[in-house]
């Protein structure tokens, strides 16, 4: 970064840290990841530089010639992988991605029926501090209380009772397979549109880790980060055309403007690394270690929302350790171990101050984490929460356990380079 460490030596500064920071910590963050140096070089590009209102062919802007075949590229190689007719990538994210699908097929006050934030949704899917609870009459499912799993009974009576013209599938915190294609009968049958948001599954999709929406329902949304390893940004994706015009026409020129191009760029090639053979090895390896981390902490007996997972997320519930999920998370961070607090259903404490943390294995696989590490990292964890549970310990004999942890931690991280930091 010499360029950038001569006109700005405090950004370098922070970058540089940064890069030490996810070098030397564990990430468990189930949203983060580290992208491949081929995606980085492609989101640092001279493409983002041009302006590109409009689609492929169709442009406000004169110069298109090669933005046009980057987002054909990116087009062609979603369709490819996820086996969509239609494709949106121009979605800065995956909540615009979502609000684009509000905007195109419904209206303010339709009913609409998602997931509950409290119950692992997410807050574009009805939460009423978002604009889909604002601006819908959103309805919200859980799930069972006594199981932790989705009740599909339950669901298919609320959508049949109340009839909505959305009805979202996917979640940001549930560590269980989500049946698709039960969702889309229960929808259909009641006259809605069938939306699935995979952002969090959306790599194992595509390495069929976990079984796929698009046969199913009428449109797909997702992010293009977290298990898809690619740049923050957002695909719609459809089975079917019937949509597609509404869509396209909700993102440009309803919520957006020009497309960010360097990260088209950067999609369509973390699109390609997704398309190999080594990346379906690698999905199942996220899939594997998720099951062996889970099951060390319950051997470390931490309770564990429907007591495992089966794809890459981990909800732990802290008060098993008789700690919040918001003292468990600051602790795990000063020991060197990334996580996120996080309500869990039917939880007695707030947004900010939790029973749960979210965790999950993307991050790690990228690194090379295997089994062996998930026990050691299921260890750690529960030498974390014994010290920071344990009242007879003052703050410093605490925070001396944490820098020991920290110190095992980052001798496990040099030996585990991450993918596209510099070595």
């Amino acid at each position: 970064m010499a360029a950038l460490q001569q006109v700005d030596p405090e950004i370098a500064t922070i970058i540089t840290a940064e890069c030490r920071r996810q070098h030397h910590k564990i990430r468990l963050i189930p949203s983060e990841n580290y992208v491949s140096e081929a995606v980085l070089e492609a989101t640092g590009s001279v493409l983002t530089n041009k302006y590109s209102e409009g689609y492929v062919g169709a442009r406000y802007y004169e110069g298109q010639q090669h933005i046009d075949q980057v987002e054909t590229l990116c087009i062609e190689r979603a369709r490819s992988l996820f086996g969509a007719e239609h494709v949106n990538v121009q979605p800065y994210s995956g909540s615009p991605a979502n609000q684009a699908v509000y905007l195109a097929l419904a209206k303010p006050g339709d009913t609409v029926i998602g997931m509950s934030l409290a119950h692992g949704g997410h807050l574009t899917h009805g939460a009423t501090v978002s604009v889909s609870g604002l601006h819908y009459n959103a309805v919200q499912y859980g799930v069972d209380p006594d199981s932790e799993y989705l009740d599909y009974d339950a669901i298919d009576d609320l959508v049949q009772q109340h009839r909505p013209k959305l009805l979202f599938c996917g979640a940001t915190a549930y560590p269980r397979q989500i049946d698709f294609e039960r969702f889309a009968d229960i929808g259909h049958r009641a006259g809605a549109v069938v939306v699935a948001d995979i952002a969090h599954i959306s790599g194992l999709v595509a390495a069929q880790q976990h079984p796929s929406p698009m046969p199913y329902v009428d449109v797909v949304t997702t992010t293009t980060h977290k298990s898809l390893r690619g740049p923050r940004g957002g695909m719609i994706m459809c089975r079917g055309t019937e949509f597609a015009e509404a869509l396209d026409k909700a993102v440009f020129p309803g919520l957006q403007g020009g497309p960010h191009n360097h990260t088209t760029a950067a999609i369509a090639v973390a699109l390609k690394e997704a398309a190999t053979p080594e990346f379906k090895q690698y999905a199942k390896r996220i899939c594997d270690n998720s099951k062996s981390l889970a099951a060390a902490l319950v051997e470390h007996e931490f309770r564990l929302v429907t007591g495992g997972s089966d794809n890459h997320l981990i909800l732990i519930d802290a008060s098993s350790k008789d700690i919040t999920g918001h003292q468990f998370a600051k602790a795990l961070d000063a020991s060197g171990i990334v996580c996120n607090r996080n309500l869990i259903p039917n939880d007695k404490g707030s947004a900010m101050r939790p029973s749960g943390v979210r965790i999950g294995t993307p991050a790690v696989t990228s690194r090379g984490f295997g089994t062996d590490e998930m026990i050691k990292l299921a260890a750690w964890m529960e030498r974390v929460a014994a010290a920071r549970g344990d009242l007879d310990l003052t703050l410093d004999e605490r925070r001396q356990v944490y820098r020991e942890i920290a110190t095992e931690v980052r001798a496990v991280c040099d030996r585990f380079p991450a993918p596209g930091l510099p070595q």
